[in-house]
């Protein structure tokens, strides 16, 4: 992992949340539960290991003036697009989405170029190029030739009706892995849950590489292997070949996470990179 000297996200970021396609409430709630976690208030008292506490894990990634990624990523503003460019997405469209969704264009949310993230999350039914097959979400910037503006963005999918045993892994595991028993996701939803992760990956890479020449490995930055890359299905100690690693059991309701949140939510998160340990870590980690 090597820093190209390209800016961090080190100030109050507002993120701005695009749900496209047809969601439900609760689904909603679960994402946003787990964005206000990661800046969950001390007077939250939020248990150990938490959000806040992984979160502080993508804390340590500074940028050339060693100023570190910001603590504090507040849910500023929501749009919701009832499928304004149809059920098949390409990542071009997506920024079209994105243009849609700014209110200068009959959309809700203001142009931030300086301290927004744009989260574009599409519903269940929704295609988008490379989903499954290659990703789950990405994140990049947008083109002012299509925007109007240079601004970061994410997007995620709901995985439910596609591919859950590749977005939703551990909650849904491979045919081929036959010897590997789902784990029980910890907000009843497997593919929410599922993208929870997701989501979470995507923030941790879009926070220490915004404009893809901050910190990446290798030598391609249009091929960036990011902090959260190199993590990717690593939950707990001893993660690896195929096993998630030692996470948490509730021994009422058997469901498996590895942090806690606002509201009484748990979360299964996977790792991130450690730039001081040189490993991946989080914060269940036993050693």
């Amino acid at each position: 992992m090597r820093y190209h000297m390209g800016p961090v996200l080190s100030q109050q970021m507002h993120i701005y949340i695009v749900w496209y396609g047809r969601w439900k409430s609760s689904d909603k709630s679960i994402i946003r539960d787990f964005l206000a976690s990661v800046s969950s208030p001390q007077s939250a008292a939020v248990p150990q290991p938490s959000v806040q506490r992984w979160w502080s894990t993508v804390r340590l990634y500074t940028d050339q003036t060693l100023q570190n990624i910001t603590s504090q990523l507040v849910v500023a503003g929501e749009h919701n697009v009832d499928y304004s460019h149809g059920h098949s997405l390409t990542r071009l469209t997506m920024q079209e989405v994105l243009k849609g969704a700014l209110a200068e264009n009959n959309g809700t949310l203001p142009v931030n170029p300086r301290r927004g993230i744009y989260l574009i999350l599409t519903a269940g039914d929704v295609v988008v190029q490379d989903f499954c097959r290659a990703v789950c979400g990405f994140h990049y910037f947008s083109f002012p030739s299509i925007v109007g503006y240079t601004l970061p963005y994410a997007w995620v999918g709901h995985s439910e009706k596609q591919c859950p045993e590749v977005c939703a892994y551990p909650f849904a595991v491979p045919s081929y892995m036959t010897h590997t028993t789902p784990m029980r996701p910890p907000n009843a939803s497997p593919a929410v849950d599922g993208m929870v992760s997701v989501v979470a990956h995507e923030l941790a890479e879009i926070s220490s590489n915004p404009l893809i020449n901050a910190w990446y490995a290798g030598e391609d930055p249009t091929a960036p292997t990011e902090i959260a890359d190199l993590c990717e299905g690593m939950y707990g100690t001893g993660a690896g070949g195929g096993y998630a690693g030692a996470v948490l059991t509730d021994a009422r309701s058997g469901v498996n996470y590895n942090m806690h949140g606002v509201n009484g939510r748990r979360f299964l998160v996977q790792w991130i990179w450690d730039p001081v340990l040189s490993a991946c870590h989080g914060p269940n980690a036993s050693d």
